[in-house]
């Protein structure tokens, strides 16, 4: 009761919800959503820095909530009392209307979830190697049988698995043991939970995030299991003979569907940060349906921002000549994901990211003087005199200057579709103020031609 008072509202009635979401998350619902759709942060935990190194404390396991004191009654009054203070702090920070307009809000809003770790019974998590070891037919954490080898990236591999207890297909990611690898793939499972959250009828052509739990050293990231990235795709199509999957019909659907998932993924302050054909899956073939996966190199807007972003061929400019960048840059990659399924071969070819700047203004022209001038990397790939240069690999101290070769984009496309061309320059116009965002993009004209 002790408690309930200290979270009641000037006149208003005890927010129990609120209350347990802030100070006992071992006693909510294991599997509530962590963020609520039409708020803006979510079910957000809201704490002033002073309140943040308060001493209250709860642990999950069986349930119960653990106090520092061996007393219950103890743990309680100390719980009571630490409820009460954070309370009082977090009034105390929200801006009075009475002040000035310019006062700033110094609250500090806080995300939180839970992560299941599994042991084998009478078994410590301890594992001999760093590596899990990958075994068809296998069994992981008593739940998920491995079916089929799917793939290996940098930092995590892939397996197509079935689980026991309902006979459902799935997609797991298994995290190498890599602190850094885990701390990035939090944030991934972070973002996906939050995306989910807004959208519950799964509307949006984003990955679906089923389960998630530590086991034998190792993150896993359960989702829904779906085909071929695009590029896999592509390259299969082309190779075999068959007839040319990737028509500008079917380009059109495949451009909309990553525009609605693109936009509301930014609306949400959110940005890829890493688009390509092969974060890009096919959901059916038939239907030509598709959705956006990986978002663990992913960032919200109001992050601290590296300029190390973007797998190199996707990169856009403002990113690699070191200038502030937003959701813009994903529609950057979008563009150069749309002329490589086109055409069947990568935009921007290169082997360096000076080569990749001059095949940029080869196809597009020069770059704008004031990006350049604002570019905190620019003179690592321009001279004073603006011309394109690269080092040498084998000899960091002998420079080579690129002359790039002039050419249009309409001649790298192959097409005489005016409407299609117009609709690729406008994602690949290299000042991003002036390129097309997810939702200019969706009314451009090109999207409802018939074919």
């Amino acid at each position: 009761d002790g408690a309930k008072e200290g979270a009641k509202k000037e006149g208003g009635e005890v927010d129990e919800q609120e209350l347990a979401a802030h100070h006992m998350p071992d006693l909510i619902e294991q599997n509530k959503p962590m963020f609520k759709p039409g708020e803006s942060g979510g079910s957000a935990a809201e704490a002033t820095p002073a309140a943040a190194g308060k001493d209250a404390k709860a642990a999950s396991g069986d349930g119960a909530a653990v106090a520092s004191s061996a007393s219950s009654s103890t743990a309680q009054s100390t719980a009571d009392t630490a409820v009460q203070q954070v309370k009082e702090d977090a009034a105390k920070a929200k801006p009075t209307l009475s002040g000035s307009k310019d006062k700033k809000d110094d609250t500090v809003y806080y995300d939180c979830f839970d992560l299941k770790i599994v042991y084998e019974r009478n078994r410590t998590g301890f594992e001999e190697t760093k590596d899990y070891p990958i075994e068809i037919n296998g069994v992981i954490a008593g739940r998920y049988q491995i079916l089929e080898f799917l793939g290996a990236a940098a930092f995590s591999k892939a397996v197509q698995c079935v689980d026991l207890t309902d006979g459902s297909y799935v997609c797991i990611k298994i995290i190498k043991n890599n602190k850094d690898f885990f701390d990035q793939s939090l944030d991934e499972i972070k973002i996906l939970k939050y995306m989910n959250a807004h959208d519950t009828r799964d509307e949006h052509h984003l990955l679906q995030l089923y389960d998630y739990f530590y086991f034998k050293e190792h993150l896993f990231i359960v989702t829904e299991l779906l085909r071929d990235n695009l590029y896999e795709f592509s390259k299969f199509n082309r190779e075999s003979g068959a007839e040319c999957y990737f028509t500008l019909p079917r380009l059109q659907k495949i451009m909309k569907e990553c525009l609605r998932g693109l936009k509301f993924v930014h609306k949400l302050g959110l940005i890829h940060c890493d688009l390509k054909p092969e974060n890009v899956l096919i959901r059916s073939y038939s239907r030509c349906e598709i959705k956006i996966i990986d978002f663990g190199s992913s960032c919200f807007v109001t992050d601290h921002l590296t300029s190390y972003v973007q797998s190199r061929s996707y990169r856009a400019p403002e990113v690699i000549l070191g200038l502030s960048y937003d959701h813009q840059m994903d529609m950057w990659s979008l563009g150069c994901i749309l002329a490589e399924l086109w055409t069947g071969r990568v935009l921007f070819q290169n082997d360096s990211l000076a080569t990749l700047l001059a095949r940029v203004v080869g196809i597009l022209g020069e770059i704008d003087e004031d990006m350049m001038n604002r570019g905190r990397y620019t003179h690592r790939f321009f001279t004073k005199n603006k011309i394109i240069y690269d080092r040498l690999a084998d000899d960091e101290r002998s420079l080579v200057y690129i002359l790039p070769k002039k050419t249009t984009l309409k001649h790298r496309l192959g097409t005489d579709d005016e409407l299609f061309i117009d609709f690729v320059e406008k994602l690949l116009r290299v000042d991003p103020a002036k390129r097309s965002s997810a939702a200019t993009a969706l009314e451009h004209p090109w999207l409802s031609k018939q074919y």
